[in-house]
C-alpha cells in the first residue's frame, strides 16, 4: 500500500512556443499518466498531478493536487520548487519533453524576429532550435531520497537496442526503476512495455494500463 506517500507524477506532452500563438508539442496525451495516477490513488497514496497543457486528467481528479506546466523548463522550475519545499516519496516521470526549445527566429532575409506577440504570416520564419534540458537527471540532485522512476521511449523494434538505452538512461539518472517502451505504443493498446529494477530484474507487460498496474504494484510492496 501506499498510504500515507506522496508520489508526483508528470504526465502528457511539452508545449515549446515559438510566439505567444504557435509552438511545437508532441503525440503524447497523458494515458499513460491518468493510469498511474489512478493506480496510486487506489493504494491510499496522496497524488501530485503535473500534466501538459493538452493532457487529459484522471477520473478522480478532484482527489488529487493537479499542477499544470507548459514547456520543459516550467516543468523543471515547477517540479524542483515541490521537490525541495516538501517530501515526495515517489517521483514518475511519465512526461514526453521535448527535446528542442526555440533558440531564435529568423525572416528570409535572415533578420532576427524580437517581436513576441504572433510571427508574420505572410511567409515561413527561419527557426534556430537549442538543446532541451535533461530534468530526470537532476532529480536525485534536488531530492536525493526520493524513488526515482523514468520512462524509455525510442524508435525501435529491437528489443536488446531498447533495454539497453533504457538501463544506461537509468544509470545516468540514478533513478531506481526506468520503464521503456518504443514509439509504437503512441499508436497501439497493448505495445509492449518493460519495467526495470536498478537491480537488473525486467518485468514485459502488453499495454499501458497493465503497465502502470505493474509499476504501482511494484513500489507499493
Amino acid at each position: 500500500m501506499l498510504t500515507g506517500k506522496k508520489v508526483l507524477i508528470t504526465s502528457g506532452g511539452t508545449f515549446e512556443k515559438w510566439d505567444n500563438v504557435r509552438g511545437h508539442t508532441n503525440l503524447s496525451k497523458g494515458t499513460m499518466g491518468c493510469y498511474l495516477a489512478e493506480g496510486a490513488l487506489e493504494k491510499g497514496a496522496d497524488v501530485i498531478y503535473m500534466h501538459g497543457v493538452f493532457t487529459q486528467l484522471p477520473e478522480h481528479q478532484n482527489e488529487m493536487k493537479l499542477i499544470q506546466f507548459e514547456g520543459i523548463e516550467d516543468l523543471g522550475n515547477k517540479l524542483k520548487s515541490v521537490l525541495e519545499s516538501e517530501h515526495i516519496d515517489y517521483v514518475i516521470m511519465a512526461v514526453a519533453g521535448s527535446d528542442w526549445l526555440i533558440d531564435k527566429v529568423f525572416d528570409q532575409q535572415g533578420n532576427e524576429l524580437t517581436e513576441k506577440g504572433k510571427m508574420p504570416s505572410d511567409e515561413p520564419p527561419i527557426i534556430h532550435f537549442k538543446k532541451a534540458p535533461k530534468i530526470l537527471a537532476q532529480i536525485k540532485n534536488w531530492s536525493p531520497d526520493t524513488t526515482l522512476i523514468g520512462f524509455k521511449l525510442e524508435a525501435t523494434e529491437d528489443e536488446s537496442f531498447l533495454l539497453e538505452r533504457a538501463s544506461t538512461r537509468m544509470e545516468t539518472a540514478k533513478a531506481d526503476y526506468m520503464v521503456a517502451n518504443s514509439s509504437k505504443s503512441l499508436y497501439g493498446a497493448m505495445e509492449p512495455h518493460y519495467i526495470i529494477h536498478r537491480s537488473g530484474e525486467t518485468v514485459k507487460v502488453d499495454g499501458k494500463m497493465a503497465a502502470a498496474t505493474a509499476l504501482i504494484n511494484a513500489i507499493s510492496r
